[in-house]
């Protein structure tokens, strides 16, 4: 009787799992193609705001209006990335990574994420074994359970984060539906606040879930974390009680590469300039207005096309060479990349450069570029689009 009960427990237990991720794939099919028109909407709002700040004198009185229309279309491309991270749609860029270096360098950060009145605690496992993952999304993933357990604690606490070495086993895999068996790293983020109850923990990785006050959080903290874990291929799992704090795992697949150094960011220079030919394809018109003042502004020659079936006869009446197909990736009839096939079959020399507001299937696998393909994610700025564009230009095919 007691082992059927087990049975019938556990069972219970797993059925749910089942159900909430089906919930969560769900959801984030339906984020993952409102943020593609956002991202559309984005692109041209925030581009020609920084296009008037360039035409504008600095003490011009509409440079501050400018800076708020920026400031809230810059907060609004903050969201919807979070939705894209959630929705497993974000691009990523992976890199092996030793995750002890990630969470010292981001200790002076932290510190200052937290209140005074919270201790942040580190205990690091020697020979770490190394990740590899996409290092500003797990920086996101750190920093946004940093913020739950700060906001856990209002009267202060400790915060822990823990790094180990482990094998997850098939007893435990048997337990938890989303993980995967073998050698993993373990990020532990541990703080001695209220806890959370049953029911919270169900719908805790929910976009939009929140137990703050309004106007107090966005609910996609969490959400977000998920995402990103699981777009890694890892698993996360938590652990908690009302008034005993609350543990969040995260659970990343172990690399055998060795970690390397990340080179420092390249700092902001001028927009570049250029003299070649561009066939810019895109059939959101905000967009491909916005894409074609920026270039031609730079001194590049822009054939403008607004889907792929036109796109070929503007190629076919071209005699002059074609430097450069600058093509969104999801367009009505042709998609970006098939266009990109059948261009380059007749221009060989043909180089190219996609942008889309969303992963796509036909030049991502599990959220990472395939070998080749070169992408501008939306919503992009005109020193963005101009940088990317000479990158591309200036690399050999």
């Amino acid at each position: 009787v007691l082992a059927q009960a087990r049975l019938s427990k556990q069972r219970q237990r797993l059925e749910a799992q089942y159900h909430q991720a089906q919930k969560m794939e769900a959801v984030g099919r339906l984020t993952a193609g409102i943020a593609h028109d956002f991202n559309n909407l984005l692109t041209a709002i925030n581009g020609f705001a920084e296009l008037m700040q360039f035409e504008l004198r600095p003490d011009d009185p509409l440079q501050e209006l400018l800076a708020k229309i920026l400031h809230s279309g810059r907060r609004a491309a903050d969201l919807v990335r979070q939705l894209l991270a959630f929705s497993r749609n974000q691009i990523s860029e992976p890199q092996v990574l030793d995750l002890n270096v990630v969470v010292s360098e981001m200790g002076h950060m932290l510190r200052r994420i937290i209140t005074e009145n919270i201790e942040l605690e580190t205990s690091l496992t020697p020979d770490l074994w190394a990740v590899k993952a996409d290092l500003a999304q797990i920086e996101q993933v750190i920093v946004n359970l940093a913020v739950n357990a700060r906001d856990a604690m209002p009267a202060g606490g400790k915060l822990i984060i823990k790094t180990a070495n482990l094998v997850l086993d098939e007893a435990y895999v048997a337990r938890h539906l989303e993980a995967q068996p073998g050698e993993h790293v373990l990020v532990a983020v541990t703080d001695t606040g209220m806890g959370m109850s049953e029911e919270v923990q169900v719908h805790l990785f929910e976009p939009f879930f929140t137990t703050k006050e309004l106007g107090k959080g966005t609910g996609l903290g969490l959400a977000t974390v998920y995402g990103i874990v699981k777009q890694s291929g890892g698993h996360v799992w938590v652990e908690s009680e009302e008034g005993q704090g609350t543990t969040f795992k995260i659970y990343l697949p172990r690399a055998r590469e060795t970690a390397r150094a990340a080179l420092p960011p390249r700092s902001m220079a001028d927009m570049p300039w250029g003299g070649e030919t561009v066939l810019l394809v895109e059939d959101d018109e905000g967009v491909r207005d916005l894409a074609g003042r920026v270039l031609r502004s730079q001194g590049y020659n822009v054939l403008e096309a607004q889907d792929g079936q036109e796109a070929l006869r503007v190629s076919a009446h071209q005699t002059d060479p074609i430097h450069l197909l600058l093509a969104d990736v999801v367009m009505p009839g042709i998609s970006g990349k098939v266009l990109a096939d059948q261009l380059t079959q007749t221009r060989p020399d043909l180089k190219v450069l996609f942008m889309s507001g969303y992963t796509d299937e036909e030049i991502v696998q599990h959220g990472v570029l395939e070998p080749g393909i070169v992408l501008l994610q939306k919503p992009f700025n005109p020193m963005a689009l101009a940088r990317k564009v000479r990158q591309v230009l200036d690399t050999p095919k």
